[in-house]
């Protein structure tokens, strides 16, 4: 279990097959109230212990990050 305090970014990896995610929130799911990172932006440099086999249309698609960014909007 982990806890991530709201309005942190947070991605995860499973390093099992059949692995399961439950997810607790504050709020009721709002797509407008979310912001993405995108996992392959070389300014983010995170270094995950596989190689990504499988990610999301939408994820793979976020944009990097540009010189002006000031945080993500929700």
């Amino acid at each position: 279990m982990i806890y991530i305090p709201e309005g942190f970014a947070h991605g995860f990896q499973t390093l099992e097959d059949n692995s399961e995610l439950v997810y607790l929130h504050t709020n009721i799911y709002s797509p407008n109230s979310e912001g993405a990172l995108n996992i392959k932006d070389p300014s983010l440099n995170i270094q995950l212990p596989l190689d990504i086999i499988e990610i999301s249309k939408r994820d793979k698609n976020h944009d990097f990050i540009s010189s002006d960014f000031k945080g993500l909007e929700i």
